[in-house]
């Protein structure tokens, strides 16, 4: 029976991104600009990706993004780098935190650090700086975006967490964890054996 996107979004969080990347392949991963980090709270955020397109500089659409996302997405602001102004702040996070955002992941900076650590709501982001950006409502919502090197269509699976931020998308998940928990159990029995044997093995020993 095919598993509902909660279903996936449930187990996708005991895995770390890198154990999900090591699910995905060598090279065949889809993680954003290492610059896009976690910014505030230290939590992990697993969910939908809703996506906002702006022009470079320009935040005036954001709210109405807030508006339409539902429970459980994560939004992704395709800011396409600029962190001369923010699309985000403290009042966004705190309305976010009210429509039970999952977390925001910016291509660009925010501001109100203070403000968004109070609020509660993950950012993952380029950079902090004071000043805003334009306020014109420019843009699209909820359309395929380049956002830190990486397509993000709607609907995709976005897990962030301390290590970076990687894109998924929903019907190779099942496949990615099954072959993300092959590789932990591998390395489980290779820290055994060395624990046993007194053998360093610097390269995890994968069953053919």
């Amino acid at each position: 029976m095919k598993k509902t996107i909660q279903q996936l979004v449930e187990e996708l969080r005991e895995f770390s991104t890198s154990e999900l990347c090591d699910g995905v392949g060598a090279g065949k991963y889809q993680t954003m600009d290492y610059h896009i980090r976690q910014m505030v709270t230290d939590k992990k955020i697993v969910g939908p990706a809703y996506t906002v397109k702006t022009p470079i500089g320009i935040s005036g659409l954001v709210p109405d993004g807030i508006l339409k996302i539902q429970e459980g997405q994560v939004m992704v602001i395709a800011g396409k780098g600029y962190c001369q102004g923010s699309y985000w702040g403290d009042h966004r996070s705190i309305c976010a935190a009210m429509k039970g955002v999952e977390g925001v992941v910016i291509d660009g900076a925010f501001r109100d650090l203070e403000g968004c650590r109070e609020a509660g709501m993950p950012i993952y982001a380029r950079a902090v700086t004071p000043g805003s950006a334009g306020k014109e409502s420019l843009g699209e919502l909820n359309v395929p975006v380049m956002c830190g090197g990486v397509m993000v269509c709607p609907g995709d699976i976005i897990v962030a967490d301390c290590n970076g931020v990687l894109v998924l998308k929903p019907e190779e998940v099942e496949g990615v964890m099954e072959r993300a928990r092959k590789k932990i159990q591998a390395e489980e029995e290779t820290i055994r054996r060395m624990k046993e044997t007194g053998e360093i093995l610097p390269r995890v020993i994968m069953k053919k």
